[in-house]
């Protein structure tokens, strides 16, 4: 099997609008499910699959966030990249982080994604990465039975593994949710300040080299306190 990733950016950076008042006090990252962190869900996923040293971007709050970071008394390393100037989103983080991520294919992970898994996610996903083939490989859910999101999908999937985008239809099966693999220097002729990863997966996808997998489990978009609330039920139904 192809060896996973073991560097990872776990993007924890932004300023939580959406789920105040639980941010008045702290980042998103720091919202609790099911007893942890939104971030520590994340990072022991990471650590689990391998993963030994995490970049952790901060903005909001980042003092605070910092400190819980420090105290968390398990892999994976953590690796701080600095946002308190400006907030650069997702590609900007990625590209601002990327001189911290080595030269190895990573995982770029959000902090508002929780999941049961049926089987491996994060091995499924590794196994379908292929850089010659690929620019990034996204681990999709399928948007019926996912809590916290109200889109119409993002995605539908070929048999091949292929991604396309909605587009102008309807509604897609598929949402993005949360994790992707790709090369540290993907988005390194981004523009210089914030932007979104978003216009560069449309690029790969217009060039077939876009690809993802679906995870076997329950997706919880933490993104509001109304799906943080639906989250930590969910959770409390499968302890």
């Amino acid at each position: 099997m192809k060896s996973a990733p073991r560097t990872a950016m776990v993007l924890a950076a932004g300023l939580g609008t959406r789920m105040r008042p639980l941010t008045n006090d702290r980042p998103k990252a720091l919202v609790e499910v099911g007893g942890r962190a939104l971030i520590d869900h994340v990072l022991d996923r990471l650590a689990d699959a391998g993963v030994e040293k995490a970049v952790v971007n901060v903005h909001w709050f980042a003092d605070r966030l910092e400190a819980h970071l420090a105290a968390r008394g398990r892999g994976p390393e953590i690796v701080i990249s600095d946002e308190r100037a400006e907030l650069l989103e997702t590609g900007g983080g990625l590209k601002k982080a990327a001189p911290l991520l080595g030269s190895d294919p990573v995982f770029v992970a959000n902090i508002d994604s929780v999941w049961t898994d049926n089987g491996d996610a994060l091995a499924d996903l590794s196994r379908l990465w292929d850089p010659q083939r690929m620019d990034a490989a996204l681990l999709l859910a399928r948007r019926e039975g996912s809590i916290g999101f109200e889109g119409d999908g993002d995605f539908f999937l070929a048999d091949d593994g292929h991604l396309a985008f909605r587009g102008d239809a309807p509604s897609a099966p598929y949402a993005y949710m949360g994790v992707h693999i790709c090369r540290p220097d993907y988005v390194a002729d981004g523009p210089d300040g914030p932007f979104s990863l978003s216009q560069f997966w449309r690029r790969s996808a217009a060039e077939g080299r876009l690809f993802g997998c679906v995870l076997d489990g329950d997706w919880m978009h933490v993104g509001d306190p109304q799906a943080r609330d639906e989250a930590e039920a969910k959770l409390t139904r499968q302890a």
